[in-house]
C-alpha cells in the first residue's frame, strides 16, 4: 500500500479543516493510501517534519494550511535528496498560489485533487540560502501578512491586509537598490519590489503581467519607484487598484536570475512569512523542480509547452496498451 504524509495547520483560516478532517482522510484512504496525519504544533514544524522523515517513507506528502504552511513544506522538500510530489489543500486567507494553479477552493475537492490530480513540475525560487514558492518581496505592505494577528485574519479575512496596509501609505520607506539581471543594471529608489511565480498577489490579479506560466524558468519582477510627490503616490495606488502596470512609476520584466544590492539591510517577505533582513539578495529560478498535484484538465494552461504534455500522455497510453497486450498473450 502506498503511504501518504498529511501535514496540516489546525488553526489556518477559521479552522476550516477540523469538521472535515475525517472526510479528507477518507478520500486519501479510498485513493489507496495508508495515511499518517500530523497537525503542526509550532512555527517551522511542517518544515522539520518534511526534512526529517526517512528516505523513501512516503509516496506523497499532502499539506493543508495557508501560504506559510505550503512554504514550509516546499522548503523542506527542496532540502531532500529524494523529493516526493506534494498535494495542497488551501485553508489560508488569500491562497494566491493555489488559485493560480487552479487547485479547487472546496476542501473535499482539493483533497481529491491532492491524491487524484496530475503531477505538475513547477518552478520554485531560491532566495540566497532559502526557498520560496511564489513570491519574494520587500517594501510597502510586505510585512502586513506576518504583522497582522491570526485572530484578525480569521475575522476579517482579506480585508485585514487592506486595513493594515492603508496605515502605511502616509509613511512610505524607500530603499536605494542596485538591481542586476540578464546583463542589465538598474539603480533607483524603490518603495516596493517583488519576484513572483503567480497569477495573483494579495488577491490582486493582472498586476504582474499577462501570460504567466509556471514551468518556463523565469519569474515576473515588478519594482515600484519612490514617488516624488503625493500626486505620483496617488497614481501608483490607482494603478495598483485597477491592477495595471504603470511604466512611468514601475519596472516590469521577466528573468531567471536577479541580484539586489543595497547599502542598508532591507527586510524581505517570502510567501507572506518574514524572510530576514539582507543587503544582498540573489534570486534564482529552480526550473521545474517542485512536483505539485494540479487538476489534470488545467495542467496544459499552466505550461510553457503544453504539446510536450500531450506527447507524454500519448506515449504513456501507448505503453499501457502494449503492456495490456503483453499480459493478454
Amino acid at each position: 500500500m502506498r503511504r501518504l504524509l498529511f501535514i496540516y495547520n489546525p488553526h489556518a483560516g477559521k479552522g476550516l479543516l477540523k469538521p472535515k478532517l475525517s472526510d479528507v482522510i477518507d478520500i486519501f484512504v479510498k485513493a489507496g493510501y495508508e495515511v499518517v496525519a500530523y497537525p503542526t504544533q509550532a512555527y517551522r514544524d511542517a518544515y522539520k517534519k518534511v526534512v526529517q522523515y526517512e528516505f523513501g517513507s512516503y509516496d506523497l506528502v499532502v499539506c493543508s494550511g495557508g501560504d506559510g504552511t505550503i512554504d514550509e513544506v516546499v522548503t523542506g522538500m527542496m532540502q531532500r535528496g529524494d523529493r516526493t510530489p506534494i498535494g495542497y489543500i488551501p485553508t489560508g486567507t488569500t491562497n494566491d498560489f493555489a488559485n493560480s494553479l487552479h487547485i479547487p477552493k472546496g476542501l473535499l475537492s482539493a483533497a481529491d485533487n491532492a491524491v487524484n490530480g496530475a503531477v505538475f513540475p513547477c518552478d520554485v525560487g531560491r532566495f540566497n540560502d532559502d526557498v520560496f514558492v511564489y513570491i519574494a518581496a520587500f517594501g510597502l505592505f510586505t510585512d502586513v501578512s506576518y504583522q497582522t494577528k491570526q485572530e484578525v485574519k480569521n475575522v476579517l479575512g482579506h480585508l485585514a491586509y487592506v486595513l493594515e496596509g492603508t496605515k502605511r501609505l502616509f509613511n512610505v520607506p524607500s530603499y536605494r537598490i542596485k538591481v542586476t539581471h540578464d546583463g542589465e543594471t538598474i539603480e533607483d529608489e524603490f518603495i516596493f519590489g517583488m519576484v513572483t511565480n503567480s497569477r495573483s498577489v494579495g488577491g490582486f490579479r493582472n498586476m504582474i503581467g499577462k501570460q504567466v506560466v509556471f514551468d518556463d524558468g523565469v519569474f515576473e519582477v515588478t519594482l515600484i519607484k519612490m514617488p516624488k510627490n503625493p500626486l505620483e503616490l496617488q497614481e501608483i495606488v490607482a494603478a495598483l487598484l485597477i491592477e495595471q502596470v504603470d511604466t512611468k512609476h514601475m519596472y516590469s520584466f521577466k528573468t531567471g536570475n536577479i541580484v539586489f544590492e543595497s547599502l542598508e539591510e532591507i527586510p524581505w517577505t517570502l510567501d507572506g512569512e518574514f524572510g530576514g533582513i539582507h543587503d544582498r539578495v540573489e534570486v534564482q529560478n529552480l526550473n521545474r523542480q517542485l512536483e505539485i498535484m494540479v487538476p489534470e484538465e488545467h495542467i496544459r494552461e499552466l505550461m510553457q509547452n503544453p504539446e510536450e504534455y500531450l506527447l507524454e500522455e500519448k506515449q504513456l497510453e501507448k505503453k499501457q496498451l502494449e503492456d495490456k497486450q503483453m499480459e493478454e498473450k
